[in-house]
């Protein structure tokens, strides 16, 4: 269930935010009725969930050794048991996510808002969703604000300010017993991420669809939802429209 968390920058309510995906992708929250949150130690950016250069030079200063180790792999561990699910703001569509997100031409952009993200986790209630923007910084020289675990999470570097990214988080161990200081020391390497049960209904405004797909794509999808209970918009690309003249 979704939870503020004041770690987290939220944007207002009515903020205009899309998931772009693959089509498979896609189809793969309808079965479930979920979104798929990625773990944070399988995104292709190696700064995922780590600090800063600066940020490491203060440990040099002022940690021993052994303590800045300990540091360093409780961080690796954590890594292992956040998952993220990430969303662009943006009040337009974006030809730069197409190409980004999409692994194949066929796929389709979940529409959607801050508020309704927040509202649709209601069915998932066994552990805390917290969202927010990530913060882009220079990672030579800035630092990373210390006290709460998720913090690594909402920064990134400056050259990924293009992704203007929304995240929504959440924490997943293997079992009951584990803590975020004791995280779990094995993890399945099939393991990238979880499932988290999500009302679709309440997320999606509606979906549009890539702009390198044929027409009868947009039957094709508003076919698919059907069969799985959902009444949406299906929308062409407006990267699709042809010029006036």
């Amino acid at each position: 269930m979704y939870r503020q968390n004041p770690e987290f920058e939220e944007p207002s309510d009515e903020t205009i935010i899309w998931r772009y995906v693959d089509l498979t992708k896609f189809i793969s929250y309808l079965e479930k009725n979920a979104l798929f949150f990625v773990r944070s130690d399988q995104f292709p950016d190696k700064y995922e969930g780590k600090f800063t250069e600066a940020d490491a030079k203060r440990w040099e200063e002022r940690l021993k050794p052994k303590t800045k180790l300990n540091q360093m792999e409780i961080y690796d561990k954590i890594r292992k048991i956040v998952n993220i699910s990430s969303w662009h703001i943006n009040d337009n569509e974006s030809a730069a996510m197409w190409e980004i997100c999409l692994q194949s031409k066929e796929g389709v952009a979940i529409k959607s808002t801050f508020r309704r993200l927040k509202e649709s986790f209601h069915p998932h209630e066994e552990d805390d969703i917290f969202a927010g923007k990530v913060q882009y910084i220079d990672y030579t020289r800035d630092v990373i604000p210390k006290g709460n675990i998720f913090n690594p999470f909402l920064y990134k570097r400056k050259s990924f300010e293009h992704e203007r990214e929304l995240r929504a988080v959440i924490l997943k161990f293997a079992s009951q017993e584990e803590t975020v200081e004791k995280p779990t020391l094995y993890i399945d390497p099939k393991w990238f991420g979880i499932y988290v049960k999500t009302d679709l209904d309440i997320l999606i405004n509606s979906i549009v669809v890539s702009p390198s797909v044929p027409d009868w794509f947009i039957d094709l999808v508003t076919s698919i939802i059907k069969k799985y209970g959902l009444d949406k918009k299906v929308e062409p690309s407006e990267l699709s429209k042809e010029p006036p003249y």
